[in-house]
């Protein structure tokens, strides 16, 4: 796996086994009798991609890719430091080792096992995964961490939160293989991409929206744990939907283009994990709700963001009644593999055993029982309420230079930065016939 030509499958175009590029990337339709709602759910599968089997490896690439071609990246002095709360910072530690820089993850405690086992036959030095206090919202801890490492000038950090190249490799890659994968399913049908659904995190993935919306008219909704309700209410709190990030806005997030917010409790995310990932709740699935073989199977593919994904878009075609015709876009971040503690703590909340009954409960409170609730569309004073919220995080606590903060607020900010990123083709020209 750490081979240097893994770096030319950092894509989304990697076929199932892994032993050739697909035309089309790797997806998803879930069907109406799963679902409960008659549009159609397109999920593009991040697990496909090499070395980490999760699609943030590519956000990674795009961030140290720049500092490489224009030399601000010393190879024998510099270390480049990936904070993150789970899969950028894996993602960025094995894009370095192929590389052969030095580098450092930062991750809050609570995370998985899956992660910090793998971080630690990645990096080359066990000191290099600082582990920070808390779990999925404690962000600020994280930066807290960036700041006494950045004293030291060889430590470059590469912060996902307020790397706008972050925003522009999503919105110059994610977002075109998604209208692959939609027109691969439109065909020749009347079929409409009304919604892209994407976690907040640090707010890259969700920047494919911006390309959908310009491309296909796509409307923009973004997921939050209704446990950290930060865009939602202006709430705070902890929650275990690992890799989606809370309790601030990211400097990346294109607000202003942003047209709904949808909330997610992590009681779903858990509980639903353990329905799609253990041999009882596949079993119930297939014998007692119906659903195909060849479907179940592939649950596995989802983790807890992509299941929180799923389950705002059907909350989404709930709200705004959608029909056959409508479709919404979404993504797997990565699947459950990085989960397995996680699902072992989960079953401890059953008194006895986990068994079929307690899986039709859980099943018909979670996923069929699915309400409109914890819902927001956005108003232009909704949009500029969440903008402002941004303003105590990184002017005030992070020195960003306060016009530089309100020029987000104008698309053509946004659209210079996929411009920075786009003419890096020809950068990568130069570089190589140096």
């Amino acid at each position: 796996m750490m081979y240097p030509l893994n770096l030319f499958r950092v894509h989304w175009f990697n076929n199932r086994d892994h032993s050739n590029f697909s035309k089309v990337p790797e997806h998803i339709v879930l069907p109406s009798e799963f679902t409960g709602v008659e549009a159609k759910i397109i999920v593009n599968i991040g697990r496909l991609f090499p070395l980490i089997t999760a699609h943030k490896v590519l956000a990674a690439y795009g961030c140290l890719l720049p500092r490489i071609l224009n030399g601000t990246f010393d190879y024998e002095n510099h270390k480049a430091v990936w904070p993150s709360t789970g899969n950028y910072c894996r993602g960025g530690v094995a894009i370095s080792r192929i590389l052969g820089l030095k580098s450092v993850a930062i991750l809050p405690e609570g995370m998985s096992k899956e992660r910090f086992a793998w971080l630690e036959k990645w990096v080359e030095d066990k000191n290099d995964i600082i582990k920070t206090t808390g779990t999925e919202s404690n962000v600020k801890e994280i930066y807290d961490a960036c700041n006494e490492l950045a004293k030291d000038p060889n430590n470059v950090i590469i912060n996902q939160f307020s790397e706008y190249y972050n925003y522009a490799i999503h919105r110059a890659v994610t977002g075109p293989s998604l209208e692959r994968s939609f027109k691969k399913v439109k065909g020749d049908s009347n079929l409409k991409a009304r919604f892209y659904v994407s976690a907040s995190g640090s707010s890259g993935t969700l920047a494919a929206g911006d390309y959908l919306k310009e491309r296909l008219l796509s409307k923009i909704a973004v997921v939050e744990a209704t446990e950290c309700p930060t865009l939602l209410y202006g709430g705070y709190g902890e929650h275990n939907i690992q890799g989606i990030g809370d309790k601030h806005v990211p400097l990346i997030h294109n607000v202003m283009n942003t047209d709904f917010v949808v909330g997610i409790s992590d009681q779903a995310t858990n509980y639903l994990n353990l329905i799609f990932n253990t041999e009882i709740g596949q079993r119930y699935l297939i014998e007692k709700k119906g659903l195909e073989d060849k479907l179940v199977k592939r649950f596995p593919e989802f983790g807890f963001s992509s299941i929180a994904n799923i389950l705002a878009s059907i909350k989404l075609a709930k709200y705004m009644n959608l029909s056959s015709d409508d479709a919404i876009l979404t993504v797997a971040t990565d699947g459950a593999d990085l989960y397995s503690t996680e699902l072992e703590k989960i079953k401890k909340d059953f008194v006895g055993s986990f068994d079929t009954t307690a899986c039709a409960e859980l099943y018909g409170q979670y996923f069929q029982g699915a309400t409109t609730d914890h819902m927001l569309e956005l108003s232009q004073r909704d949009k500029e309420r969440i903008f402002n919220l941004g303003y105590y995080t990184w002017v005030e606590q992070q020195g960003i230079d306060l016009s530089h903060f309100e020029a987000r607020r104008n698309q053509a900010f946004w659209d210079q930065h996929l411009q920075n990123m786009l003419d890096l083709d020809e950068e990568i020209d130069r570089f190589n016939n140096l």
